[in-house]
């Protein structure tokens, strides 16, 4: 080999490498951000691994709608490219006590954990995630994180690793980029996780929870109730990981 010939090919590496590693740091990846805990701690994983995060939350109809307020504030705060709020009316359907104010949310606890509770919102995260493969479509990314855990699906079936296989096998069948040979990827971090583990992992990667609402029945200033399934699971949390709960609650006597 020639001197010319080998600084060509020293050349041509570099240049591959280079562009390997523009490509990795330009990667894209939408985020499901509902402004929750799990979400927020979801988003700032993917950051962390290098990914351009694309924010998309929802107005469904859920009484707890606080929730998109707080879905900004933490994309803003966690440096998303972009954030979006669509606006769907699962609330039309009813069939949860998120969507319909016929329904109450429960507040003392799971009365028989072999029960979808009443919470659970009819194909949500079908509904959810398909909005998030047409937009991750258009961006023409190949990631979506979503940030259901271990406490989800042992209640809610569209948060079990089963469902979470089958619509990523979907979603490669049905869209132009599954087709022309992409591998779209749905991601969820938080997956194995309990709720001390999720807030000890934020934590370390700089989520300020006092911007999130978890609450089923926050007000409109975001103070939470307390006494619903999300707000027990959440202090629990907080408790096992000996962590202070930024937690702002509408009855000031409530975990003093």
């Amino acid at each position: 080999m020639t001197w010319l010939n080998k600084c060509l090919l020293v050349y041509a590496t570099r240049s591959q490498r280079s562009l390997k590693r523009e490509m990795k740091m330009n990667k894209k990846a939408v985020i499901l951000l509902s402004g929750g805990l799990d979400s927020a701690t979801c988003l700032a994983m993917a950051k962390a691994k290098g990914f351009d995060c694309y924010a998309l939350s929802f107005d469904y109809g859920q009484r707890h709608n606080a929730e998109l307020q707080a879905a900004a504030r933490v994309a803003k705060s966690l440096g998303a490219i972009e954030h979006r709020i669509i606006k769907i009316d699962l609330a039309g359907f009813g069939g949860s006590a998120l969507t319909d104010a016929n329904i109450a949310v429960p507040v003392d606890g799971v009365e028989n954990e072999n029960e979808i509770p009443v919470t659970y919102v009819p194909a949500r995260n079908t509904v959810l995630l398909s909005f998030a493969l047409a937009w991750s479509e258009v961006l023409k990314a190949d990631d979506i994180f979503i940030g259901v855990n271990a406490v989800d699906y042992s209640g809610y079936p569209d948060c079990r690793p089963e469902y979470i296989s089958a619509f990523q096998a979907m979603a490669r069948l049905a869209t132009k980029v599954g087709v022309e040979g992409s591998s779209l990827n749905i991601h969820t971090p938080l997956i194995r996780l309990r709720k001390a583990e999720i807030v000890t992992e934020g934590q370390k990667l700089g989520v300020d929870y006092s911007l999130t609402v978890t609450c089923y029945q926050a007000n409109e200033a975001g103070e939470a109730c307390g006494v619903c399934d999300a707000c027990r699971l959440r202090a629990a949390g907080f408790a096992a990981a000996k962590m202070a709960d930024p937690t702002r609650y509408a009855n000031s006597m409530i975990h003093e």
